[in-house]
């Protein structure tokens, strides 16, 4: 093991050869001139089998940008002959040939993949895009053109614009439109931005890991490129203030939260640890990021992520269905491919030389705020596992979201999906059926409250210490004798112990459910505890632990509570430091 990673075993060169193999893999699959990288895939994207093709072509294309950019243009393995091909025949050939892209005005999705295109002509200008002949030149602008536009998903889909804008700049081409569209973008967004690092994806409180790699990534990547200082002193200490919080969302297994959607893009996590570095907004070491980050790498190499073909899969480690988007098609994992911009980074930057360093996960007991979100971070050295607690991320919708709506998340545990009883869930059962949490209106730091049935308003509040967690909710407007069932973590792992005890309100003992299929583990079980409500107010308390440690105390030996009030929960920690849990009194209102 190389003396500088005695954490992961991992140094540049390992990047270098995944890239790639990442790269080589997907050759087969390309058209005869390239233009198109048809994968295999259990189905195609809700955009078709030629937007999935394009999309092929686009992401790996990014990667091979990194990778060759890396390495100041050298290319042995001709990826940039072969791209430059493919966007040649992509933006000439009729429609109906075998390399012809779709374009932006047929296939909203090519915008998307305009932004990956574009990245990779400003990373690789000086080899491919000063090479290209005029008329090549022309038709790719021709092409790119339309991503100027307002998009029409109003989401970071307004950074796609912004990107493709932001290599035409630097070409020297239509810059004055260029320029209005990069202020545009960036004006429209600002309003999503609430402060200590945290933006929401739109305007609808979604928060996830879109935040790092790219509500974060392409505005501070954009000024870097450009040399826009101005623009790097208003992003680059937002991105420093989110990577202190980001940091902490990875386990020692360099797992990162498995939290939200597109979490099939895997390593993609990396992309903005590697971006503070190189821009100096950060507060990791260069030898914590390179932990970081090559953590993760290999967290999924040696998780399956790859089969055996050298294809990323539709999945976290194996191939997931349920995780999937409509949007996902057989090539949307190549967006893994951010995760390599740490190789734009020289061989002799402290990032790739300096020993590697823990991360924080590996150092302390940590609960940590997150900002405006209404979530809660908890670490424990002693397993290196990190949970999120979410009171206040939500996805648009009318049904629930297994990625948004659990109450608890963890980077060694996935939610169950499908018929399955939902993991780390508080429900009512007024008629054996549980009711759902489509959506979380924040009630501070780590509380909430949700409208499960009409007229009925449940006040939720977490409470965390070591691997302890105070887990409360009190239900408003229920008719007395309403069944209710609290759930704790689902995990098939025996290297994990999923603990739950009730505190007050519920009845009888802790049973088992069966929480079926998640991302880790192919069957998995859960706790649970039962009550009923008595009377307009009831409060229910349990207490829940997830935890890797060898034969750990039980749960109710970590805490004592008390409950003087339904709005009122005191608490004595093992350690015999206390803490007083408020769940607010002004709970009726939406």
């Amino acid at each position: 093991m190389p003396t500088t990673s005695p954490y992961t075993g991992y140094t540049r060169a390992d990047w270098e050869r995944t890239a790639d193999r990442l790269l080589l893999a997907v050759r087969p699959h390309a058209s005869p001139r390239h233009g198109l990288i048809g994968l295999p895939g259990p189905r195609p994207s809700w955009s078709g089998p030629l937007s999935d093709g394009l999309e092929g072509y686009a992401r790996t294309w990014l990667l091979a940008a990194l990778r060759t950019a890396g390495a100041g243009g050298e290319d042995p393995h001709g990826f940039l002959g072969r791209y430059a091909e493919g966007l040649a025949a992509g933006t000439s050939d009729p429609a109906g040939s075998p390399d012809a892209w779709p374009r932006i005005a047929d296939v909203p999705q090519a915008i998307v993949e305009s932004a990956s295109i574009a990245l990779g002509l400003r990373l690789t200008r000086p080899w491919l895009w000063d090479a290209l002949d005029d008329a090549t030149r022309q038709r790719a602008v021709d092409w790119l053109l339309p991503a100027l536009g307002a998009p029409p998903v109003n989401n970071n889909w307004w950074f796609f614009g912004l990107t493709v804008a932001g290599f035409l700049q630097d070409a020297g081409i239509e810059t004055d439109r260029a320029g209005r569209t990069i202020d545009r973008a960036l004006e429209h967004v600002e309003d999503w931005y609430l402060g200590d690092g945290w933006y929401s994806d739109g305007p609808n409180r979604s928060f996830d890991h879109y935040n790092a790699w790219a509500m974060h990534f392409y505005p501070v990547l954009h000024a870097h490129l450009a040399g826009d200082r101005d623009l790097l002193d208003r992003y680059g200490p937002r991105l420093h203030r989110h990577l202190d919080d980001y940091g902490r969302m990875f386990g020692a297994d360099g797992a990162p939260m498995p939290f939200g959607r597109s979490l099939i893009y895997r390593f993609a996590a990396a992309a903005a640890p590697w971006l503070g570095a190189m821009t100096g907004h950060t507060p990791l070491t260069p030898g914590a990021t390179r932990r970081l980050a090559s953590g993760t790498l290999r967290h999924f190499l040696d998780h399956g992520a790859v089969d055996r073909d050298g294809l990323l899969t539709l999945g976290w480690h194996r191939p997931y269905a349920p995780m999937l988007q409509s949007y996902s098609g057989p090539a949307s994992p190549y967006w893994a491919a951010k995760g390599f911009l740490g190789l734009l980074m020289p061989p002799d930057h402290p990032v790739w030389t300096d020993p590697e360093e823990p991360l924080p996960a590996e150092t302390a007991d940590a609960v940590t705020v997150l900002g405006p979100t209404g979530m809660l971070l908890q670490s424990t050295a002693a397993d290196g596992l990190v949970r999120l607690h979410n009171h206040g991320s939500n996805h648009v919708g009318d049904e629930e979201d297994p990625g948004y709506a659990r109450f608890a998340y963890s980077t060694r545990t996935g939610p169950t999906h499908g018929d399955a009883a939902r993991d780390n869930h508080f429900a009512l059962l007024p008629d054996g059926t549980a009711t759902a949490r489509r959506t979380a209106d924040p009630l501070g730091p780590a509380a909430s409250a949700h409208t499960p049935l009409p007229g009925v308003r449940v006040v939720s509040a977490t409470l965390a210490h070591g691997r302890a967690e105070v887990r409360a909710h009190l239900v408003i407007g229920a008719p007395e004798g309403t069944p209710v069932r609290q759930t704790g973590w689902a995990t098939g792992d025996p290297g994990l112990t999923a603990q739950l005890h009730p505190v007050h309100g519920y009845e009888g003992g802790v049973r088992e459910l069966p929480g079926g299929d998640t991302m880790f583990d192919e069957t998995s079980e859960l706790l649970a505890v039962d009550g009923v409500t008595a009377g307009p107010r009831s409060l229910f308390v349990a207490l829940a632990s997830l935890t890797g440690e060898a034969d750990p105390a039980p749960v109710d030996a970590l805490a004592a509570i008390r409950v003087p009030s339904p709005h009122e929960i005191h608490v004595t920690w093992h350690d015999g430091t206390t803490a007083v849990l408020h769940l607010p009194e002004e709970s009726e209102e939406s």
